[in-house]
């Protein structure tokens, strides 16, 4: 395992972590160990790419993307330290994107419909919706990248450039695509080789076994484990902070694609375990200092086409790696199925009742069953990738950008003002008649319906009308390169060249929906407490003065997340509703839009823009967060919640689809607690659940931590889909984690 000295350094590689740190803004920084003879700073990069970029003026963009990035990486500042087995770069912050992207994405907002634009704006402004460009969930063919290595990549497309000239159908267009992927690749050659030699010339204990990794890797593709390892951390780190596309997977199934080198460097004697645990160890940390606030994630398991499990002897080493580091960047994904060892589910248990890791369990028979949904066949669907938190898709051959954040809560305060935004002051929803008009509850519910289905029309107008420029703006040269389908096509892999061109329309705020609606219809219609003219004011005033009613309504049983029959009758049809307004409705780019419950950072983002609403919720609280309850609704206990959630038809989403679960250390010690652990799992799973992740906390020690922070320094939380230092969240963050702990006890 790492030793605490070179521990110490690699955390500083990236950013001191002595000084304030911005997670959200994590390539900006610099850290130390770098050789600043060997290349420029940001400062002299960017006054070259300035006037690189007057001289590329009029190329088409592809080339004039990838002499950019040729620019940055032949001039970089390199790492190769004594304190570490992977190599590194200075200069991480895209500063190619300077004369490139950020220019062209002026020119395409020019070009866009300025109605849509407004309307997106507007959206974002409201907290209506979410409206983003992602280039954040790719992950590229590892099993290409393994096998032929960046020199072999750059041949492979060098021999379908020669096919599409043989067979004439070399474009202009064309042409362009297989010239970024020549400039690029040989770009990252290269810099590899410029390692190499800076790695020969090194005297330091670890310098030759770097000098010969490199050597390999400029020349042909990895041959033992610690090569693969560094082969994918150079993927990553150019792909993600040189380039712009961040890669959403270390590997398709890090224990499998690392599998084939473990096993050979074993039976070879070229390494022994306590050999790859030290490499894993040093691989791990990368991700642990960079500290992306998202987490970088990898998955591990599955199940292959003759229902045998993927689980091999290193997954267990790498959980007992992570484990042993104590770090929750990055995060870990596991493909669950009722073949997964006991051995994988109860280390995987253990490590989060103990110290919460940063775990989620993804089911396979229903991730399978949704991904078959927009026309995958069960081959494809089988060997899928996991992306990002949770985000499922086919392997080697789909793009899918979460592009819209619908605030479903947002529909119901739209109700209540016909469509006014008051925090922007205007019109943003569709009107639905003035409050006064509305006298039953089933008009009232068909209003919120309408403002939901706005909502949603809208935003895949808007995604639209801007994903006609993603490879305009930003292709994706290294990217494409590894999908051999964009090859055959010769397009950019964000530009059609794949099989599956797909968006993802996420469901957000949906149980603060629900039991804003549950509430309207209990104490307004049928119990008649209140009027829904009289309540529109209390939501106006923020509840301020009906303290007594808000309470009263906060403890009605009729809540999503408990079983109800009525509360998740709405729920489920609500759920259905979004699916199916959203489901496999063609898209811009020759795909389909596929529905996603999962929230990200919308719960916290778009509450602070929502207002007051009928469930109690005071104006600027969070939201509902992913397919789970409003923070202490769940009275009824974790059973109740699964049955709650698997209501709402967990596959019909074919992105993803989240619950979170919060549990009482108690209620999980000892061998009957992982037992309690995987019973939940397990009836969750084969009630067609995806995905679930766990909180095991008690009251007493978050409201320690929250007064004495300096003694729970690595007290981790699952905040959506990945994990964070208590200590780093807002105190109004942390106070609903206690309200949900004391909710379980």
């Amino acid at each position: 395992m790492i030793n605490s000295a070179d521990r110490y350094f690699i955390e500083r590689k990236y950013h001191d972590p002595e000084k304030e740190f911005d997670a959200f803004s994590r390539m900006a920084y610099h850290g130390t160990g770098y050789i600043k003879e060997s290349g420029l700073c940001d400062k002299e990069l960017l006054k070259g790419l300035e006037q690189l970029s007057r001289e590329n003026e009029g190329l088409p963009h592809p080339i004039a993307r990838a002499k950019a990035i040729k620019y940055v990486l032949e001039n970089q500042r390199l790492y190769i330290n004594e304190h570490d087995y992977f190599v590194g770069l200075y200069s991480l912050n895209r500063l190619a994107n300077e004369s490139t992207f950020k220019k062209w994405e002026k020119e395409s907002h020019t070009l866009r419909n300025p109605e849509t634009m407004e309307c997106s704006n507007d959206f974002n402004n409201s907290g209506a919706v979410t409206i983003r460009t992602d280039y954040d969930h790719v992950v590229p063919d590892w099993k290409s990248l393994m096998e032929l290595g960046f020199v072999g990549i750059r041949e492979r497309a060098r021999e379908y450039r020669k096919m599409h000239s043989e067979n004439k159908t070399m474009t202009k267009e064309t042409e362009a695509f297989f010239d970024g992927i020549e400039i690029q690749y040989t770009a990252i050659i290269d810099l590899i080789d410029r390692m190499y030699r800076t790695a020969c010339e090194l005297t330091f204990e670890k310098a030759p076994q770097i000098a010969e990794c490199l050597k390999n890797l400029r020349d042909g593709h990895p041959t033992c484990f610690y090569e693969a390892l560094q082969f994918i951390y150079i993927f990553f780190i150019i792909s993600e902070s040189i380039d712009s596309y961040q890669v959403r997977s270390l590997g398709n199934g890090l224990d499998n694609t690392l599998y084939g080198f473990y096993k050979n460097d074993l039976e070879s004697g070229k390494c022994t375990k306590e050999d790859i645990r030290n490499y894993l160890s040093y691989f791990f940390m990368q991700w642990s200092a960079i500290g992306n606030y998202w987490g970088q994630p990898f998955y591990m398991g599955g199940t292959d086409l003759n229902s045998n499990t993927k689980y091999n002897e290193l997954s267990y080493e790498i959980l007992d790696v992570y484990d042993e580091l104590e770090i929750y960047n990055p995060k870990i994904q596991l493909k669950i199925n009722k073949n997964t060892p006991d051995k994988i589910l109860n280390k995987a248990f253990d490590m989060v009742r103990r110290k919460n890791a940063s775990i989620v369990f993804c089911c396979e028979p229903a991730m399978i069953k949704a991904i078959m949904g927009y026309g995958a066949t069960y081959e494809e669907a089988i060997n899928y990738d996991i992306r990002g938190c949770y985000e499922t898709g086919v392997r080697a051959n789909e793009v899918c950008s979460s592009s819209g954040y619908v605030n479903v809560a947002k529909a119901v305060e739209f109700v209540f003002t016909n469509g006014y935004d008051y925090g922007i002051k205007k019109q943003v929803g569709v009107k639905t008649g003035e409050i006064l008009e509305i006298k039953t509850f089933e008009d009232f519910y068909f209003a919120f319906l309408k403002q939901w289905e706005y909502l949603i029309e809208q935003s895949m107008k808007i995604t639209n009308d801007a994903e006609r420029f993603l490879a305009f703006v930003n292709p994706s040269s290294m990217y494409s390169a590894t999908i051999e389908t964009s090859l055959k096509n010769g397009k950019d892999g964000y530009a059609g060249g794949v099989k599956f061109n797909n968006n993802a329309m996420l469901n957000c705020g949906f149980a603060s929906a629900v039991d804003s609606l549950m509430a309207v219809k209990e104490f307004v219609f049928d119990k008649k407490e209140i009027t829904l003219s009289e309540l529109a004011k209390v939501l106006e005033v923020n509840w301020k003065g009906y303290e007594k009613l808000q309470i009263k309504i906060k403890k009605s049983p009729l809540k999503y997340g408990n079983n109800d029959a009525v509360a998740d009758t709405y729920a489920s049809a609500m759920s259905s509703y979004f699916a199916n307004k959203v489901n496999n409705v063609p898209n811009g780019r020759g795909g389909v839009y596929k529905a996603i419950f999962h929230s990200a950072r919308a719960f916290i983002n778009q509450g602070e823009k929502t207002g007051a609403l009928p469930d109690g919720r005071l104006k600027g609280e969070e939201l509902s967060k992913n397919a789970s309850p409003v923070v202490s609704m769940d009275k009824k206990g974790v059973t109740a919640l699964v049955e709650s959630a698997t209501k709402l038809i967990p596959s019909d989403y074919h992105e993803s689809f989240c619950v979170d679960v919060m549990l009482h250390p108690s209620a999980v010690e000892g061998e009957d607690g992982l037992n309690v652990l995987k019973g939940v799992l397990m009836t969750y799973l084969n009630k067609g659940g995806q995905s679930i992740q766990f909180n095991i906390f008690n009251t007493d020690t978050l409201r320690d931590a929250q007064k004495n922070p300096e003694k729970y320094q690595n007290l981790q939380v699952r905040v959506c889909g990945w994990n964070t230092l208590w200590n780093n969240m807002s105190k109004k963050e942390q106070d609903a984690y206690i309200l949900r702990a004391e909710n379980v006890e």
